[in-house]
């Protein structure tokens, strides 16, 4: 569901009369009539407000639909790490016949096209070592690895014997597009941070420092614009909040 949220009516708003007022001064610089260069404006910073509009929109749902594949990936991919090996075997040999490949999955061993894959899921990115083990064990024979992630090491040792491997964004899209996700997830609800968590971040005392700075800029400038008013009181109020945070903030 697609949401306008209040930053983007924000950021639509500071668009909007933005394009206004650069218009006017365009306009009024060639000294067009008052009337029309007030009816063209509105025009012009109508339009800027409904695709700044549309622009943020679309932006905000790809983010978010980037957010949530995110999620799901890394939840496959730990209940992966977590989950037996047969069951995991198990899992890939579906998700790869159901994409249209031949595979055979006997005991200890998975084949798909007459390829042996191996599933190798782990917290880490799989080292150099853990490959040289796989390449002592089949010797000659093609095979695939399965896995998270791999280290550069692991990918130069790998790609120097010529195998291949399938990281984490292939598995997860593989099982994804065939429908073979698993219905309940090893540690499928990760912990989130709480609204208390974040403010301790914010109100942490080690932003005392960047908050004074940033004041005490403002009140620097204040000296040397036109309009000080903005400056003055922005500077003032990072700097009460320079020392609220240093007094009250939350330590570590």
């Amino acid at each position: 569901m697609r949401t306008f949220t209040l930053s983007d009516f924000l950021d639509m708003l500071f668009y909007t009369v933005a394009a206004w007022f650069f218009t006017l001064g365009i306009l009024r610089y060639f000294r067009v009539e008052t009337g029309v260069a007030i009816a063209f404006c509105s025009l012009v910073a109508a339009a800027v407000g409904i695709v700044s509009a549309l622009l943020l929109l679309g932006a905000r749902t790809k983010k978010r639909t980037g957010k949530r594949e995110k999620e799901e990936r890394e939840k496959l991919l730990l209940h992966l790490a977590l989950e037996k090996e047969e069951r995991v075997r198990t899992l890939l040999s579906d998700a790869f016949l159901a994409d249209g490949k031949k595979t055979n999955c006997e005991k200890d061993t998975l084949r798909v096209d007459e390829t042996l894959v191996v599933p190798l899921f782990t917290m880490q990115p799989l080292s150099a070592d853990k490959i040289a083990e796989l390449l002592k064990k089949y010797g000659e024979e093609k095979f695939l690895v399965a896995c998270n992630a791999l280290s550069p090491e692991a990918e130069k040792l790998l790609a120097s014997f010529g195998k291949q491997a399938m990281r984490g964004e292939e598995i997860y899209a593989l099982v994804s597009k065939t429908g073979c996700m698993p219905e309940k997830l090893i540690c499928g609800e990760l912990p989130r941070k709480t609204t208390k968590q974040k403010l301790q971040r914010s109100f942490s005392k080690k932003n005392a420092r960047p908050f004074f700075v940033s004041g005490l800029l403002l009140l620097f400038m204040s000296l040397f614009t036109v309009f000080p008013l903005y400056y003055l009181i922005a500077g003032s109020v990072l700097l009460f909040t320079s020392v609220f945070v240093r007094a009250f903030g939350y330590t570590g």
